[in-house]
């Protein structure tokens, strides 16, 4: 996720387009299930600039491939249009323990990548979520999109 950081909060959605003239925003949760990222009444707002703020979540719901929410301050399709694009943040001291072999996308940043003959890929430089699924894009002498299945990472 290019603006994504580690560090006390991890990245799970991204502010996506405005819905209606209410402030309703339209969030691509990261989170699984998608709709657990409602469960956090506090966001923390991150801007492609480096922006950041904090907020407060009103109410929301699940929204075809995505989410639906109103947060509070943003009162109008003009302050929902501002903060497209922005990455929702949840402070880490929130989120539920992983079990083995589970992980948040932002802890494997910058991990190294190997195929299974041992050649190195690259670093891991973000994630994306396509319609198939997740996807690892690995940056290196190449640029790589790795399906993120347990058939593609094996550890």
């Amino acid at each position: 996720m290019p603006g994504a950081s580690t560090g006390p909060a991890l990245t799970l959605g991204q502010v996506g387009s405005p819905h209606g003239i209410s402030g309703w925003l339209l969030v691509r949760s990261f989170a699984d299930p998608p709709d657990s990222l409602l469960d956090y009444e506090e966001w923390q707002l991150a801007a492609p600039d480096g922006r950041s703020r904090t907020v407060r979540l009103i109410e929301g719901a699940p929204y075809k491939t995505g989410l639906r929410v109103r947060l509070e301050g943003v009162a109008d399709r003009n302050a929902a249009e501002a903060l497209k694009g922005w990455w929702v943040r949840i402070d880490r001291k929130w989120l539920p323990p992983l079990a083995e072999g589970e992980h948040y996308r932002d802890d494997v940043l910058g991990f190294i990548v190997r195929n299974v003959e041992g050649v190195e890929l690259g670093k891991v430089d973000y994630f994306t979520d396509l319609p198939a699924g997740a996807v690892m894009v690995v940056k290196g002498a190449a640029e790589h999109w790795l399906p993120v299945t347990r058939q593609h990472v094996l550890k």
